[in-house]
């Protein structure tokens, strides 16, 4: 998928924004501050960051991240507008599960941003998708020019990651208590 972000064969799904990339930014940079975000970024340090990252246009119906992908993971993409199903496929099943659909200000993609590694969900585009790519490279551009900016990038996408572990560590426990509940209620009903 990463070619198809990036390369040439895609442009009529996606597409830059041309010359009018800075009210793209501009509002990235302000999702990018919401209390949402997390990422604890003041509007000029979200400015900063903004300017490394690419406007694109996804169309609906684009899976822009596949799970399962190992190649051209190297990249995170920030919803300015429009809506993002997120799903995975469950052991046994054929089908994917949606497990969320997300909006503006929604992040997809920073686990393969920062460790390169195969992607854990799909991504989908629900509706027609204006969003900011930022690459691995970008990242590292940014590392290299504003250690400081960089720095505080990195640690505020590793506290949404810190955040979504622990969610998942809450609905990961919520899970063994109903499957013993329910294994107690088998017991209790088929004795043995």
């Amino acid at each position: 998928m990463f070619k198809n972000l990036f390369g040439k064969q895609q442009a009529a799904t996606l597409d830059s924004t041309g010359p009018a990339d800075f009210p793209a930014l501009e509002t990235a940079a302000e999702l990018l501050t919401a209390p949402s975000a997390m990422l604890q970024l003041s509007l000029a340090e979200a400015r900063v960051v903004a300017r490394y990252m690419r406007p694109r246009f996804i169309r609906e119906g684009t899976v822009f991240i596949r799970e399962g992908d190992a190649e051209g993971t190297g990249f995170m993409a920030l919803v300015l507008d429009g809506e993002v199903t997120v799903e995975n496929i469950v052991v046994s099943r054929v089908s994917p599960i949606t497990v969320t659909v997300l909006g503006a200000g929604s992040m997809h993609g920073e686990l393969g941003l920062i460790d390169g590694l195969p992607r854990s969900a799909s991504c989908t585009a629900s509706s027609d998708l204006q969003c900011v790519i930022l690459t691995r490279e970008a990242m590292l551009q940014l590392l290299t020019d504003d250690p400081k900016m960089g720095a505080k990038l990195m640690m505020a996408i590793a506290m949404r990651v810190a955040q979504r572990l622990r969610d998942n560590t809450q609905k990961l426990k919520k899970y063994v208590q109903l499957t013993k509940a329910m294994q107690q209620e088998i017991d209790h009903l088929m004795p043995g």
